[in-house]
């Protein structure tokens, strides 16, 4: 049997065996990763709609930077990351280095320009008479904006999802700012380089396929949201 196929056994043994090992290393991936996510979206959104819906001098460039921020390298993200935290930096008072907030920070730096990036793309797609139709029914910019994110929905949805992936799958970024410390800030991305260094191939894989059971299961559920009442006659 292969190593893949050692790998699948190793993972359900962990799986069903309610593993401590594995079962702490899941829910602290599922911690970072997922408050990442949520401080990203809370300033991703925001933002995106506000270059979406606005026009102001230096917009354009603004826009630029949300984009080029897409495609950052989370190495480079992990770096300033840490030279922002490490004892001699500018927050290094508050001694979040090698700590899960200070992945928290690094990843949510990570996702933040993916769910601005979606949420401008989402709200640019949408037909101009909506907003015409909006402003004609009188309603107050909060009510514009809560409306225009409503019909925008879809697209939130898919930054969400997207933003979720960025920082789920991230490896480098976290291991600068987190140390990879067992029972600490070790995730199953990390764990997974660890075990292969190793040479645990097996233990690797099996963290592998319980990454991507974990990432399938929440991008299914927001895949269902997204897409409910949505599919083509």
């Amino acid at each position: 049997m292969g190593i893949i196929g050692q790998g699948v056994i190793e993972a359900l043994r962990l799986i069903f065996t309610f593993d401590p090992g594995v079962i702490n290393i899941t829910l602290r991936t599922l911690q970072v990763s997922g408050t990442a996510t949520l401080i990203s979206v809370l300033i991703g959104v925001p933002v995106g709609a506000l270059l979406a819906l606005k026009t102001f001098i230096g917009r354009q460039a603004i826009v630029s930077l949300v984009n080029f921020g897409m495609g950052l390298p989370p190495v480079v993200v992990g770096l300033l990351t840490w030279l922002l935290l490490t004892r001699y930096g500018p927050l290094g008072f508050l001694g979040l280095l090698y700590n899960p907030p200070a992945m928290v920070i690094a990843q949510a730096i990570i996702a933040s320009p993916i769910v601005m990036g979606f949420t401008i793309a989402a709200i640019q797609s949408l037909n101009p008479k909506i907003r015409l139709q909006i402003m004609a029914l009188g309603a107050s910019r909060l009510q514009f904006l809560f409306l225009i994110l409503k019909e925008a929905r879809l697209g939130l949805l898919a930054a969400v999802i997207a933003g979720f992936g960025g920082v789920i799958s991230e490896v480098g970024a976290s291991m600068m700012v987190g140390g990879n410390v067992k029972g600490e800030t070790r995730v199953l991305t990390t764990a997974t380089v660890l075990e292969v260094s190793k040479g645990n191939f097996e233990i690797a894989t099996a963290l592998s396929i319980i990454l991507l059971l974990i990432s399938f299961i929440i991008v299914a559920v927001l895949t269902n949201l997204q897409q409910r009442g949505k599919l083509p006659a």
